[in-house]
């Protein structure tokens, strides 16, 4: 049986991304137990961690700091084990190098590169609503260009270009998902975003 844990830690819409995960368990006949944790132990023998996110990136960072050997475990399970990892929104973000939201904040530094504001360009902020997803290379994850749901001012700025595994326009092309071997981080919310939003949850967990 699979183990999927969401982490509380304070900052992420932990509730509605549970939710989720329990329908697409039910819906498509996966042994699934789906729990809300930041539990060290329920996150050892977890098959798969979700890391969502909401607000700024320094009060998301210190949420997970502020419990003692998290990140220490979620590196353990994402880098050291290699078991599938999923961060959502300001949780995909903090996979980053580091952030320019509000000063200069270092992230996990899971995938190279560093989260920017998007360039204003007239457009109304932050980025709100739906917009197309488009993957530039195969994945498990996604397989064609759909539309998911956007809330966010700052962008995924890849240092390596083969981690952007699908991009998004708004004013410019930006990452809206990251990939490195088993870590996915996605900019939009598939909680919110519908059938295909679901039908990506129920990838990844696949």
């Amino acid at each position: 049986m699979k183990q999927i844990t969401i982490i509380d830690y304070g900052s992420g819409n932990v509730l509605s991304a549970q939710k989720s995960f329990i329908k697409v368990a039910k819906e498509n006949n996966i042994e699934t137990k789906v729990i809300i944790s930041n539990n060290l132990f329920e996150i050892k023998k977890s098959t798969h961690l979700v890391l969502p996110g909401q607000g700024s990136f320094s009060t998301c960072m210190n949420g997970l700091k502020k419990k003692p050997g998290l990140i220490d475990e979620l590196y353990n399970f994402a880098i050291v084990r290699k078991k599938p990892f999923l961060g959502i929104c300001v949780g995909m973000q903090m996979l980053a190098s580091d952030s320019k939201e509000n000063g200069y904040h270092k992230g996990l530094g899971w995938i190279e590169g560093t989260i920017k504001p998007l360039p204003n360009k007239n457009l109304k902020m932050p980025h709100m609503g739906w917009n197309i997803v488009k993957p530039l290379k195969e994945s498990n994850l996604i397989s064609t260009s759909m539309d998911y749901y956007f809330v966010h001012s700052y962008y995924f700025d890849c240092i390596n270009k083969e981690n952007k595994l699908a991009e998004t326009q708004y004013g410019i092309s930006f990452a809206s998902i990251v990939a490195k071997e088993n870590i996915y981080g996605v900019q939009f919310h598939p909680e919110k975003s519908s059938s295909q939003g679901l039908n990506l949850i129920k990838n990844f967990v696949s």
